[in-house]
């Protein structure tokens, strides 16, 4: 992999990193105005509205001849990235809903950790002993963050919803990176309209309603930003770094999150979070500083 490709795959990933940050801490504000379920579609209309007005601007223009179309083979990826965004952001809506914004940012880095391991064992992907130490640091925080009482070992209900969407994300994470040859545009307009439409009468159904007009828009306004525009770069990132590696440099958005977090909302954390944040740093500045991070196994 020519060094440019590399410098180009990790601002991407930064990039990306930083704009899905913007996710959880103004996704909590905007509960209080629009329901879970609604919102996470709404996110993604958002991202897909958004998108869509960039892909038709950008035919006009005649700069897209060179992107890969999509092809049969491709369908059970396609199927499975849309039907993992669907259930992800919905799980992270409610777990979201009943836990702190900083508490669910730091939680967010399992997805990296997640993504990583699903990449071993079913992409074949091979992880450093370096590497693998930075999951189980990662791993171990998770569980810090996630136990409610240790002296009867009970979970969190929110903090195991914002676990749960962490997983899906990893499995959708390596589903969009085996189509990320094709256009970036069309991946984020289809999970708009597919998966933000999907959420959406999903959450009429259930009878869910936004108090305003004005809630509506801000949530789209964000699903552009921290879902639509954080993809479209994301799947960029993937087609120089590959899937894993992408989610390695990617492992800076809890921190982003975090930040915005206790800025916004002047949270207190227990002392457990910020021995997590500790095992977290190390095991981003590991993930990221291994070298040969991943390559792919022999047959």
């Amino acid at each position: 992999m020519k060094n440019d490709s590399v410098k180009k795959g990790i601002f991407f990933a930064l990039l990306s990193a930083l704009l899905y940050a913007l996710s959880v801490p103004f996704s909590k504000v905007l509960l209080e105005f629009v329901p879970s379920t609604m919102m996470a579609g709404l996110l993604y209309i958002g991202a897909g509205l958004g998108m869509g007005v960039v892909a038709i601007f950008r035919k006009g223009t005649g700069n897209f001849s060179s992107e890969e179309k999509f092809t049969k083979s491709d369908l059970p990826y396609v199927f499975g990235m849309i039907i993992l965004d669907i259930a992800a952001p919905i799980s992270l809506m409610f777990g979201l809903d009943i836990t702190s914004a900083a508490n669910a940012s730091l939680l967010n880095n399992f997805e990296y950790a997640a993504t990583a391991l699903i990449a071993f064992f079913i992409f074949r992907e091979k992880i450093s002993p370096r590497l693998w130490f930075g999951i189980c640091l990662t791993c171990f925080s998770c569980v810090l963050l996630s136990v409610e009482d240790f002296s009867a070992f009970r979970f969190s209900a929110g903090s195991a919803l914002v676990l749960l969407s962490a997983v899906l994300w990893g499995i959708e994470n390596n589903c969009t990176g085996a189509l990320s040859k094709k256009d970036p545009l069309i991946i984020v307009v289809l999970k708009g309209i597919f998966c933000g439409g999907t959420s959406f009468v999903l959450a009429l159904f259930l009878g869910e309603k936004p108090e305003n007009l004005l809630s509506i828009a801000a949530v789209l306004v964000l699903g552009l930003f921290s879902y639509g525009l954080s993809i479209f770069v994301f799947v960029y990132s993937q087609r120089f770094l590959g899937a894993a590696r992408t989610s390695v440099y990617s492992a800076l958005t809890p921190f982003f999150g975090t930040a915005l977090s206790l800025i916004i909302f002047r949270e207190k954390p227990e002392a457990k979070y910020f021995i997590a944040l500790a095992f977290m740093v190390i095991s981003s500045w590991l993930s990221s500083s291994d070298k040969p991070l991943f390559k792919k196994t022999k047959d």
